[in-house]
């Protein structure tokens, strides 16, 4: 077993003397033997009672000092959080959603119960003491950081309990249920208007590799993680095919769409790679975060500080949308698994095209002599209750 294939931070490995692969934490120059099996429970409590050890003799070098933390002990939230770690639920997710919930997870473990005491810890809290007080404190903990925190440290946590509640008889409800995490209405990522792709496309001219990011975004409808990777292998038969990543997880199935004339254009008249149209200045494929920034760095010099990669993706369905897009539709041109996204653009086009049709119903009526004037309303009808 290789220390690549656990994914799990300051793992290392080497071998011994007759070639037997080993494993070990390690932490702030030493390290601690792990002899479990990887991927068991039993495993998760030594890593995470080697972990802890490091942190206590890096904190403290003196190994007796009765006022150092412990390994999260059973039927605590710490103990919870590797057991949740170590479940094949978890290690079914994407490694991107892994990596997002450790990060959570390991942050929530770090906090005190409480603000008199900064050595009594989340991670020692007795689950048959964890109530939604302590979901609510947690969640407030995040708002200062932006509401994106707030929910994904309350989706991610609320997640855990919710595994818990089915797999562990210690557990029997989900703290997480019913705590509020939208402190106020957002629109989320700017949505591009047609005078920002405008400004976009005359600022780079067709045959840069800018140009071609946006008509890769615009014209596919894909997330950028799955862009950064399109390459000539992906069209066939005048059809762009691939595997959306974010739902691998879930299923794994193709994703097919028709290759428009005006995408199949501008990839022939631009530079492209072997196996990805884009390529870094190294000639490496993006990573989805490296391309995110080096578009948006390319917004921000064409004039579109507001402009993002993700933006583009919003805009397309707009206008899918307001073009007469149904919702059946659109889950098929954006790879949604449900109506509710996709009713999102398509009900705010039928009010754009409603309000269109009934404008005129708001019309001033201007009497002869210019001096009353009074709204057109339709006459009552004769005989009602009014």
């Amino acid at each position: 077993m290789t220390a690549m294939k656990i994914d799990l931070p300051y793992i290392v490995s080497d071998k011994d003397r007759r070639g037997n692969r080993r494993l070990y934490v390690r932490r702030f120059g030493k390290k601690v033997r792990l002899r479990a099996k990887p991927h068991t429970m039993a495993f998760m409590q030594e890593y995470n009672d080697g972990l802890t050890a490091l942190e206590v003799a890096n904190a403290d070098p003196t190994p007796h000092d009765s006022r150092a933390p412990k390994a999260a002990a059973r039927a605590t939230l710490g103990w919870l959080m590797s057991c949740y770690m170590a479940s094949a639920e978890f290690k079914d997710l994407a490694d991107a959603s892994r990596r997002a919930k450790r990060s959570v997870f390991d942050e929530c473990a770090r906090e005190p119960r409480r603000p008199d005491a900064p050595n009594d810890l989340m991670r020692d809290c007795p689950l048959k003491h964890f109530t939604s007080a302590h979901a609510k404190m947690l969640r407030n903990r995040a708002k200062p950081r932006g509401q994106g925190a707030v929910k994904n440290r309350c989706k991610h946590l609320s997640a855990m309990f919710g595994w818990a509640v089915e797999n562990e008889p210690l557990v029997t409800t989900n703290p997480f249920r019913d705590v509020k995490t939208q402190s106020k209405p957002t629109e989320g990522y700017y949505t591009w208007t047609v005078d920002d792709v405008a400004t976009f496309e005359q600022f780079y001219p067709i045959g840069t590799k800018p140009r071609l990011a946006l008509a890769l975004l615009l014209y596919s409808g894909a997330r950028r993680q799955d862009m950064v990777c399109f390459g000539k292998q992906h069209i066939r038969g005048g059809w762009l095919r691939w595997v959306p990543k974010k739902m691998l997880w879930k299923r794994s199935r193709t994703h097919e769409k028709p290759l428009l004339p005006v995408l199949a254009d501008i990839i022939a008249r631009s530079p492209c790679g072997d196996l990805t149209f884009l390529q870094t200045e190294y000639g490496k494929a993006f990573t989805p975060a490296g391309f995110g920034g080096w578009f948006r760095d390319k917004c921000d010099a064409a004039g579109l500080p507001k402009c993002t990669a993700h933006g583009l993706r919003k805009a397309g369905a707009t206008l899918a949308a307001e073009n007469g897009a149904t919702d059946r539709e659109l889950m098929a041109l954006f790879d949604w698994d449900t109506p509710s996204q996709a009713h999102v653009y398509t009900r705010a086009a039928s009010q754009k095209r409603l309000a269109q049709e009934a404008i005129h119903t708001m019309e001033f009526a201007h009497s002869e002599n210019k001096q009353v004037s009074h709204f057109i309303v339709p006459p009552k009808n004769v005989g009602s209750n009014q």
